[in-house]
């Protein structure tokens, strides 16, 4: 989980607490949206993530006026201090990451799965 949140700091220039609750908010809505099966085995081959959401209360608890999916996670990460640009800058880079760990056909088929993500991606 080291490196994923050394690459957010560095790449896109946030604090290492809102890196952290940005994953931590990006994975729980994977939870809740994808298909659990598939993002089990994700957050299982993502070094340290299972242990960051443990770590992490909180995460797509709705967002703003309890607005879920793609717009209350958006919602939350923005309320965790990211701006819009960077909602989808964090996103990305924790996709790719993902992609790394797990391979493409893995992360393709969950984010498929997750009605607006791809646009995000």
């Amino acid at each position: 989980m080291d490196e994923l949140i050394e690459r957010l700091v560095t790449k896109i220039g946030v604090k290492r607490p809102v890196a952290e609750k940005a994953v931590a908010i990006i994975l729980n809505f994977l939870k809740k949206e994808g298909p659990a099966d598939k993002v089990q085995v994700l957050i299982d081959k993502i070094p340290g993530g299972a242990e960051l959401l443990a770590a992490q209360s909180g995460g797509t608890g709705g967002g703003l006026f309890g607005m879920g999916g793609i717009m209350g996670a958006a919602n939350e990460l923005m309320g965790a201090g990211l701006s819009m640009g960077q909602v989808q800058s964090v996103t990305q880079e924790v996709v790719a990451y993902a992609r790394e760990k797990a391979g493409e056909d893995a992360v393709g088929e969950i984010v498929g799965s997750i009605p607006g993500l791809g646009q995000f991606v």
